[in-house]
């Protein structure tokens, strides 16, 4: 992610320096950064820029006060360990120039659990990107000036980026909140023998039009990241945590990683489900898609109730990171509100999906239903049809 984060500065023309506490890190840097430039370059990032002199103008050190030294603005893109991010922020705010901003690139951390650690609150924020998205988080902390919210947005303008600026903390921002609460339904179902890892990401990726399906996605991110994440798991996914690592193990022990290590869920670079046949054959896929689709739309509506951004918003980054033609919103207009909140109470009742958002599903969705907001199909739902507000 520090290597993202670098190449999207550099490449705006801001003078970017990488620094590591590892030696070995360090020299490895260069080698991961023209690695990662020409598949981020074929993304639509960088256009007309030449990766080598891209590359080459980024600095690296192993010295933190010499690395940061004229920065204005500081990423921290440390593991995620909590005791960690606060000392590094801590040191970060003791010897950086005095009006330079310090942000956390955490994925899972609330701000206000590192923020305290630093005598310039008011500069301290979240800024949180996500590996081969435009989308940016921006999260303020308790002290944190809305000049520094306004300058972070206008930073990630300044990168060609999207930033989606929070209301409030949400653990997991928005789209890995609702990310994890998909993979995590994906894997339960394979592991308790309701479908196959292929017919998971082929009923993702006929009903969504989706180029990549939920295992594809993991092979992506690391299955070493996503055994990582699940060490300390929210309590209210504590009962899955055995399963899901008894799940993961194999791979981990035997380096099947995703795509870094050339096998995880898949063989690459040729994955199954980049095959022209992939997608074809008649299978009902329609009961393992429900639970799929019901989990995402459930997970944005308990964002948009908790009033952490608005449903277009969640709409829009999720659209834009997963280069999709609707979101979770879209989905549920889709799906029908009142016939998606009669399916989420029978699949709540046989154990197949949580029990606990179904009292923010039923007040945000109740006084729209007694309206007949039940989406396209009265026309009004979410949105307004034809030409719902997500498709300008």
């Amino acid at each position: 992610m520090g290597c993202f984060n670098a190449l999207l500065a550099a490449a705006a023309g801001y003078n970017t320096v990488i620094y590591d506490v590892s030696d070995d890190a360090l020299a490895k840097a260069p080698d991961t950064l023209m690695e990662m430039a020409p598949l981020l370059s074929e993304e639509g990032f960088f256009p007309g820029v030449v990766l080598q002199d891209l590359v080459s103008s980024i600095g690296f050190s192993n010295d933190l006060a010499v690395a940061i030294a004229n920065a204005d603005l500081i990423s921290e893109s440390v593991p995620e360990r909590l005791q960690l991010k606060r000392d590094i922020h801590q040191r970060l705010d003791e010897i950086s120039k005095p009006g330079a901003l310090l942000t956390t690139n955490t994925s899972s951390l609330p701000v206000s659990e590192i923020e305290d650690v630093v005598g310039r609150g008011d500069r301290f924020a979240a800024l949180h990107s996500h590996l081969g998205a435009v989308v940016f988080d921006v999260v303020a902390g308790p002290r944190t000036a809305q000049a520094t919210v306004d300058t972070l947005v206008n930073y990630v303008h300044s990168l060609g980026g999207w930033p989606l600026v929070l209301k409030k903390e949400n653990p997991g921002y928005v789209i890995n909140a609702m990310l994890g609460a998909l993979l995590t339904v994906s894997q339960m179902l394979v592991i308790e023998g309701v479908a196959t890892k292929e017919d998971i990401d082929r009923a993702w990726m006929r009903n969504q039009a989706a180029p990549i399906g939920p295992f594809g996605l993991m092979d992506m991110f690391g299955l070493n990241v996503i055994f990582d994440s699940w060490q300390h798991p929210k309590p209210k996914n504590a009962h899955l945590q055995e399963k899901i690592l008894d799940f993961i193990t194999p791979y981990i022990e035997s380096g099947e990683l995703g795509t870094k290590t050339g096998r995880g869920f898949y063989s690459y670079p040729e994955p199954g489900y980049a095959q022209p046949d992939f997608l074809a054959g008649d299978s009902d896929l329609s009961f393992i898609y429900r639970v799929m689709s019901n989990v995402l739309v459930a997970n944005a509506i308990v964002i948009a109730a908790n009033e952490v951004a608005e449903p277009l918003e969640i709409d829009r980054a999720w659209m834009i990171s997963f280069k999709l033609s609707r979101g979770p919103f879209g989905t549920l207009d889709k799906l029908g509100l009142d016939d998606f909140l009669g399916s989420y109470r029978e699949l709540a009742s046989l154990g197949i999906v949580p029990q606990d958002p179904l009292p923010a599903l039923e007040d945000y969705l109740g006084p729209l239903i007694n309206n007949n907001r039940l989406g396209t199909k009265t026309g009004n739902g979410i949105y307004c049809y034809p030409g719902p507000a997500y498709e300008a």
